[in-house]
């Protein structure tokens, strides 16, 4: 196996603990009206994510890093070809940590239920827009013979791309509304339940319909194999979910992503951005990839830091692992304080 083909997998391990982190902070934020009657709910909803949602983020940014130095032209074209659809991502990523820290600086409601609506949309926007982008990936982009991409916005939204956006926003509805219900107590637990027996009920037929589109359209026979794991993993999540197993049902979820991340860079490799007018202008993890100086040193800091990133976020939840409920909400979850008429005095 060569550095090229080494970094392609990493890249995508950095994905999976992308979307298995940060999914869950999506769907707890875009769950937030379905669980939460009140303002003591919303506090013990969003403070499961308070201290960890801004470092769930940077597997994001190393993901980012990792594939402009690893591979550059697919950086430039991927970034050049999907420019305005990742800026509705950065733009969504922005105001949700905005609403994260502003709701509560004012205690007014009306200034609440603003930030609550933004922090619902800028949940499910970079998750519809994350599965358009890696489905349009899957299927092939139109790629000239420079490697630029010659479509326009309308060529990304296409049938099998909207079902894997709309799939990849079921799946974190669903993953989210199992780490709600196994980080919490009381109503907004129970609430978490429901919603994600919801969520399972319509990810399901969901999932299975793009992963098998996935496999048979777009890539090797193999790729069936993943398939089955994430759509049986996606039903086992449902049903222990409605039988207060959460910690089991929150292991199927990620079971379920790491499926799905492995079929769509399954269909992909060894192409990095497969080209839908001439397979000969597709990007491959040779093409595209870094001089092999480059990737080894690269692989040299990965192995120095890589466990150090890892250890510490695992202290982070293990520090923040106990359940929240209505009598645990503030400043120990990583909220600011609620302000009152008597604090600001």
């Amino acid at each position: 196996m060569s550095l090229n083909d080494v970094w392609f997998l990493l890249i995508a391990v950095l994905w999976t603990g992308y979307f298995v982190l940060d999914g869950f902070d999506f769907g707890v934020g875009m769950l937030l009206p379905a669980v939460a009657r009140d303002e003591t709910d919303r506090r013990v909803a969003l403070g499961t994510i308070g201290p960890v949602w801004d470092g769930n983020e940077v597997w994001l940014i190393v993901a980012g890093g990792a594939t402009f130095a690893a591979f550059p032209e697919w950086y430039a074209s991927l970034f050049s070809g999907f420019y305005l659809a990742l800026l509705l991502v950065l733009v969504a990523l922005i105001l949700r940590g905005i609403a994260l820290e502003y709701r509560n600086k004012i205690d007014d409601g009306r200034w609440r239920r603003v930030w609550d609506r933004i922090l619902v949309g800028s949940s499910v926007a970079p998750a519809l827009l994350f599965g358009v982008a890696f489905a349009n990936l899957a299927r092939g982009v139109p790629l000239d013979a420079d490697h630029e991409y010659t479509g326009t916005l309308l060529t990304l939204l296409n049938p099998y791309a909207l079902l894997g956006g709309v799939t990849l926003v079921a799946l974190f509805a669903l993953h989210g509304a199992v780490f709600l219900a196994l980080k919490t107590s009381g109503d907004v637990r129970v609430r978490a339940r429901t919603a994600a027996i919801r969520a399972g009920v319509a990810v399901v037929p969901l999932g299975g319909a793009f992963l098998l589109w996935t496999a048979l359209g777009y890539g090797p026979s193999w790729l069936l194999v993943p398939v089955v794991i994430a759509a049986a993993a996606l039903v086992v999540a449902t049903v222990l979910a409605g039988r207060d197993r959460d910690g089991w049902a929150f292991t199927a979820t990620v079971a379920a992503i790491v499926a799905v991340v492995v079929t769509l860079f399954g269909s992909l490799y060894p192409d990095v951005m497969p080209s839908s007018t001439d397979p000969a202008h597709s990007l491959t993890v040779t093409n595209a990839a870094s001089t092999p100086y480059t990737l080894t040193i690269m692989t040299w800091v990965a192995a120095v830091f890589t466990p150090i990133v890892l250890a510490y976020q695992a202290w982070t939840f293990w520090v923040f692992r106990r359940r929240l409920d209505r009598s645990t909400v503030g400043t120990e979850v990583g909220l600011p304080p609620r302000r009152t008429e008597a604090t600001a005095r």
